[in-house]
């Protein structure tokens, strides 16, 4: 039987032509099968036996299966989140939505946060990590990803706690925004891939299309929510959206069209990824 080090070189190979990080995937997958961490991995269970359970946890990736769902969590903001295919898998790009509340808001903690398409909870969670004093609401139309999010605010007690609450909403009704109210900071990341976009088979093939997909210009969903920001807003409320590189011209101007102040942030690769709207202040 191969040791842990021999495997993770096979593994590595074969994974190759599937990932751009296929060591770094391979040394994952490993540390899941030992129940350690990659730290522990490295440093300890390099001359250990091949776990039994390795093989299909490399067939699964290799079969293009995100990492995050085979292992069921992933890290967002220093916060572990659990995963799932029924909710998105929360990317670096989105705690620039997070920086962008942290930086804005200084001074001026918000007290009612609103995350809009909550999914797995990261935006909120994370929001509410930085921000103690505030309660915060997560929507979402899907059941099951809501269910994701209530147990990641629950591990993360210290973060979240009884302070996040969960509400099955759609957007798309017209009476959606009943009882909602208003709040200080609204996140953000709806759905912005164009229906036809060609996506990576990691990504089309097991993240869920709904959190996705948003009309021939990805713009469908920024429709609907962006004129109605203006309704969830306190006078003093920041909302911050979440939008693809090329969209921020457009997202900008649905904002404006509604009388609302916009600015734009830029992710760490300096690419355009967060709107902030506001009220004009006359």
């Amino acid at each position: 039987m191969a040791d842990v080090a021999a495997a993770l070189r096979a593994a590595t190979e074969r994974l190759a032509a599937t990932s751009d990080t296929a060591r770094l995937d391979a040394e994952v997958l490993m540390a899941h099968a030992l129940n350690a961490t990659r730290s522990q991995l490295l440093l300890h269970h390099m001359r250990d036996p091949e776990p039994e359970s390795f093989a299909q946890l490399i067939a699964r990736r290799e079969a293009h299966e995100p990492v995050a769902y085979i292992v069921g969590s992933t890290d967002f903001y220093g916060l572990e989140l659990a995963v799932s295919p029924a909710v998105l898998i929360p990317r670096g790009d989105s705690e620039t939505v997070i920086e962008a509340a942290r930086t804005a808001l200084e001074g001026r903690p918000p007290q009612r946060i609103l995350d809009l398409g909550t999914g797995s909870g990261a935006l909120l969670i994370a929001a509410l990590s930085l921000f103690p004093e505030a309660e915060g609401l997560g929507i979402d139309r899907s059941g099951d990803a809501l269910a994701v999010a209530a147990a990641n605010a629950a591990r993360h007690p210290q973060a979240a706690g009884t302070r996040a609450a969960f509400r099955p909403v759609d957007w798309t009704r017209d009476d959606w925004r009943t009882d909602l109210g208003r709040f200080d900071l609204i996140l953000a990341n709806p759905p912005y891939v164009e229906d036809d976009a060609e996506l990576d088979t990691s990504v089309h093939a097991f993240e869920p299309a709904g959190a996705l997909f948003s009309g021939p210009d990805g713009l469908d969903d920024y429709r609907i929510l962006v004129p109605q920001l203006p309704e969830l807003l306190t006078p003093g409320g920041l909302a911050l959206v979440e939008i693809g590189y090329t969209q921020s011209e457009a997202v900008m101007a649905l904002g404006e069209a509604v009388n609302l102040s916009t600015r734009l942030y830029r992710d760490l690769a300096n690419r355009p990824r967060v709107v902030a709207f506001s009220h004009v202040v006359h």
